[in-house]
């Protein structure tokens, strides 16, 4: 039973982590990234859907993304999803590819980047701090049903707690080289 709790918060937290993985991943830097389009989404054949279902995007260089459409017909639909998404990108359509310079940022946007990076990597923290509260109220539930005793309660307390202040590092962690990468001229 507290195993199954255990088992069940580090999951939780892990894919947290994830999460904050993926958001972190999706802010742009100074540099071209793919991931700067995962979030793009784009209205094609009558429905929504990610930009990577419609295309193939590539960083040929550090400045340069290109998206190659598996369908050119898309293309001007693609184009209208990365000005949608709001990255302050702008596409060029070049024949059969779209191409997108990536500017270099300036002090001020790189900062409000940074304050971004900062409230996703909270979210993350929160996230984690509410997984830790769901298992130690199912940890005294078991407790008072008789299904633990109180030293397996505590230990479990202890243990949800080292697990906790672990992925809380992991988060920091990321955050940590999110910003420097973001800072980096």
């Amino acid at each position: 039973m507290i195993n199954d709790i255990l088992k069940d918060a580090k999951n939780r937290m892990d894919k947290s982590i994830e999460a904050v993985t993926k958001e972190l991943a999706s802010v742009r830097t100074g540099k071209a990234s793919t991931h700067l389009l995962d979030t793009v989404k784009v209205e094609a054949y009558g429905t929504t859907m990610p930009l990577n279902q419609l295309a193939t995007v590539s960083a040929p260089e550090p400045r340069l993304l290109l998206v190659q459409p598996f369908d050119k017909s898309t293309s001007g639909d693609i184009v209208k999803g990365i000005h949608k998404a709001d990255l302050g990108l702008n596409p060029n359509v070049d024949g059969p590819i779209i191409r997108i310079a990536v500017p270099a940022l300036n002090e001020e946007r790189r900062r409000e980047l940074v304050k971004h990076c900062k409230h996703l990597a909270e979210e993350g923290r929160v996230a984690i701090r509410n997984i830790r509260r769901d298992a130690n109220e199912q940890i005294k539930k078991a407790e008072k049903d008789k299904k633990a005793s109180q030293d397996e309660a505590a230990n479990a307390h202890d243990e949800i707690q080292k697990v906790t202040n672990n992925h809380i590092a992991r988060i920091d962690e990321l955050l940590e080289r999110k910003e420097a990468e973001v800072m980096e001229v």
